[in-house]
């Protein structure tokens, strides 16, 4: 299949259907480990940029399911946090990588690449199908 018709928009039904790719919840372990791996952020800051990462089309994640994903790295030991008092506005929690975290995005990088090649595989094979579907279409036409 052609970039040109990637481009396009499909007309899907269902707004969530998974093959629009808004659903790839697996990755959002590797985003936030690759995000906390320039250091330690408050969790806005990591919504915010989360927002910023492929996969995430430039929309912050819902910040209830980040928070919960982040205590859940935590309990892990993924991650740990402490709070940061501040005399100025509310004590806000900040995140960082553990010595776990940092192996576990090391990683989730062989992972990433492993999916890659799986993926171009399959797109290939997918384009392959629809050629063929589309010849065979053509052939038993009158």
């Amino acid at each position: 299949m052609s970039n040109r018709r990637c481009t396009r928009r499909l007309v899907i039904q269902s707004e969530c259907c998974p093959c629009r790719g808004a659903t790839l919840d697996k990755l959002l372990q590797p985003a936030i480990l690759a995000v906390l791996a320039h250091g330690p952020l408050h969790g806005y800051v990591i919504l915010q940029q989360l927002a910023g990462v492929p996969g995430f089309g430039g929309e912050q994640p819902d910040p209830t399911g980040i928070y919960r994903h982040l205590r859940s790295m935590e309990r892990r030991g993924l991650l740990n946090s402490s709070w940061d008092l501040s005399p100025t506005g509310p004590a806000k929690r900040k995140y960082r990588l553990t010595a776990s975290g940092r192996k576990c995005i090391a990683s989730w990088v062989c992972t990433l690449r492993a999916y890659r090649a799986s993926i171009r595989k399959l797109e290939r094979f997918a384009s392959a199908s629809i050629a063929a579907g589309s010849a065979k279409k053509h052939e038993s036409t009158p």
